[in-house]
């Protein structure tokens, strides 16, 4: 026979875990309403951003690409030998991919193939940038194996860049500078290339060039922080580092903040290449100074530099933070705990920040960008708190790889350089 002790003591045990998985039931229904509402302004915001790059392409002439507003409100282009010219095609890919809007397919074709003759251009450390973003992401998109052979001679042009004895891909300046040899942090961004073009010909001397160049930044081109400086200048003869500097940022001591994404997001698509340690640590210990930096706000949105002498009234830089929340996202599924929660959670906040007022341009507005407010080059008062092609850019890539994310898709299929 139960006693009545029993019974009661049954009666409350089942009335304490029914409440507590009714309350947790109910954390989980919030979380998944809450998950439903940023799909759905992610989709809206697809949606409308299809609408204002198809305007876009109508408005730009077939042979130049938006690239910022002027200062007096009229729309900034370039041919395609300026660095940016790669990520308008690439954010019609996009938009393709997320829309299925055929208009956005051909105008991606179309824009991708005004590139064609930049695959021999090897005065510009940034083929990268341009062929991964327009030709890497038709490939990945449309399996069109005829763009394979683009994108390998744009490596072969890339690689006439890397100098052995610095052991670096030459940025800025003429590639047989004999004087003076600079390095970038953006120079990260162009070794996707090269991993790709190992794969599609099984020649290994890309791949060692792109370590070689990620091992040399990774020691000379950051603190002991965990922040970036933005050039180093080197001996082209001996190697010997001659001096360390900013060209964009406050200051040669400061972490300007573009640089910042720059570099985080190289580190994380050369672990993606590579799978050595190393480079996974280099990205988390980047990781780790933006999250944790008292300069960076709530809503995520970095200042144009953490290190702005007039914070918090300083400007931010929507693209910062648009390629900081991209390369949070991919970096988030290769780590566990709370630094993955970490990553996606400020990953989630950027794109709903930038999602909305006031950094997100609404239809007709802003010559058809999509975000306000980035900052190119300050101190040469040069595209200052204007939209920027490449911000937009890596907003749609982050929302992309956020819905991948939700999906569960493999990531071998996500990236433009997979």
């Amino acid at each position: 026979m139960v006693s009545k002790k029993s019974i009661a003591f049954r009666q409350h045990y089942y009335l304490k875990n029914g409440l507590m998985a009714a309350a947790l039931l109910l954390v989980v229904m919030a979380a998944r309403a809450q998950q439903k509402d940023f799909e759905k302004l992610m989709n809206a915001s697809f949606n409308l951003a299809a609408q204002q790059y198809l305007q876009l392409h109508k408005t730009v002439p077939a042979n130049l690409f938006p690239r910022s507003i002027n200062p007096d409100g009229t729309l900034m282009t370039n041919d395609s030998h300026w660095w940016t010219s790669g990520f308008f095609p690439g954010s019609l890919w996009y938009l393709y991919e997320q829309t299925g809007n055929k208009a956005l397919k051909e105008a991606a074709w179309t824009r991708t193939k005004s590139l064609e003759k930049e695959q021999f251009n090897d005065g510009d450390h940034d083929i990268g940038f341009k062929m991964m973003c327009s030709y890497g992401n038709a490939l990945r998109i449309t399996k069109d194996s005829s763009v394979i052979q683009v994108l390998v001679t744009a490596a072969n042009s890339l690689t006439k860049r890397f100098n052995p004895t610095v052991g670096s891909i030459h940025s800025w300046g003429a590639k047989d500078d004999s004087t003076n040899f600079l390095v970038i942090i953006d120079n990260m961004m162009n070794l996707e290339l090269l991993f790709a073009a190992t794969r599609f010909t099984g020649d290994s001397s890309f791949y060692k060039i792109a370590l070689a160049h990620a091992d040399k930044t990774a020691a000379e081109h950051y603190r002991t922080d965990g922040s970036s400086y933005h050039v180093v200048e080197y001996n082209p003869t001996t190697g010997a580092v001659t001096k360390k500097r900013t060209a964009q940022g406050f200051a040669d001591s400061s972490a300007w903040a573009r640089g910042q994404s720059w570099g985080l997001y190289g580190f994380v698509a050369t672990y993606r290449a590579t799978g050595q340690q190393r480079y996974l640590q280099m990205a988390n210990k980047i990781a780790h100074f933006l999250l944790q930096h008292p300069h960076l706000p709530k809503d995520k949105i970095p200042y144009w530099d953490y290190d702005a002498p007039n914070i918090p009234v300083a400007l931010r830089d929507a693209s910062a933070a648009a390629i900081m929340a991209s390369a949070l996202l991919e970096l988030s599924t290769y780590v566990q705990g709370d630094d993955k929660n970490n990553y996606v959670t400020t990953a989630t906040t950027i794109i709903r920040h930038l999602s909305a007022a006031p950094y997100r341009a609404a239809l007709g507005e802003a010559q058809h960008f999509l975000l306000k407010h980035s900052v190119g080059h300050l101190p040469a008062k040069s595209e200052v708190d204007v939209p920027l092609s490449y911000a937009d850019y890596y907003y749609l890539e982050a929302m992309s790889r956020y819905k991948a994310l939700l999906a569960r898709k493999q990531y071998n299929g996500l990236y433009a350089n997979q």
